[in-house]
């Protein structure tokens, strides 16, 4: 997996739950973890949890099924390497009704749109997911 580590991140999500996985496994690093909290945190996934040391450090993801249905319904790359998207906490919009959520990268961390408008901050737009 080299290049985009937002794409991975939801792409290997949204695979993995077509296939019926049960968890999937990334490799460490500080964005995946805070990507992966707050896609926890919003009822996307079960769980995450951290195994291993130093050079061997991965991260577990447990998927989430609701009535047999994936809980990731699709997902969309906004903010790309070739072109950033960024928004004001007063353009947040609601994906697909409040159904869905946009994750966005702030200075204060990594947040959902809900939590973003809450705090009042914007920043750019990694994905939106439903």
């Amino acid at each position: 997996m080299v290049g985009d580590t937002i794409s991975n991140i939801i792409i290997s999500l949204k695979n993995a739950q077509k296939a019926r996985h049960n968890e999937v496994v990334f490799l460490y690093s500080n964005m995946k973890l805070a990507v992966l909290e707050v896609l926890k945190k919003e009822g996307f996934i079960l769980n995450v949890e951290k195994s291993g040391k130093d050079i061997s450090k991965k991260i577990i993801a447990t998927l989430k099924y609701e009535d047999g249905a994936p809980a990731i319904t699709d997902v969309k790359r906004i903010s790309k390497q070739s072109k950033r998207m960024y928004v004001g906490y007063k353009d947040l919009k609601s994906v697909r009704n409040g159904y869905g959520i946009t994750v966005l990268s702030t200075p204060q961390g990594v947040m959902s749109n809900k939590q973003a408008s809450k705090l009042k901050v914007g920043g750019e737009i990694l994905f939106t997911m439903w």
